[in-house]
């Protein structure tokens, strides 16, 4: 993905302006649709079962992902990108 162009160098910026949980909210909601939303709640979810070690059947029964979409979180977790991982962290951090 090219995170260069000016579209996405903007959309990153505005998530960095964000300040509360309810300005992210709102922002959030106005942003994506409901379906998005609880899409990508329950992908974080599945980050965060896997990474505590949950089968990927105990994770896909949980939250209703596809088999397909928990293997694709399980790659990215793991992947050299580190998005789950940084966020994963700072989390936990703030437990």
């Amino acid at each position: 993905m090219d995170w260069n162009k000016p579209e996405k160098q903007r959309l990153l910026q505005a998530m960095l302006a964000l300040k509360t949980e309810d300005e992210a909210a709102r922002f959030l909601r106005d942003l994506l649709t409901k379906s998005e939303i609880e899409e990508f709640a329950n992908r974080l979810a599945a980050a965060e079962m896997l990474a505590a070690g949950k089968s990927y059947t105990t994770v896909q029964k949980a939250t209703g992902l596809s088999s397909t979409t928990v293997a694709r979180v399980a790659k990215w977790l793991r992947g050299k990108e580190g998005g789950y991982r940084t966020i994963l962290a700072r989390l936990k951090e703030s437990s």
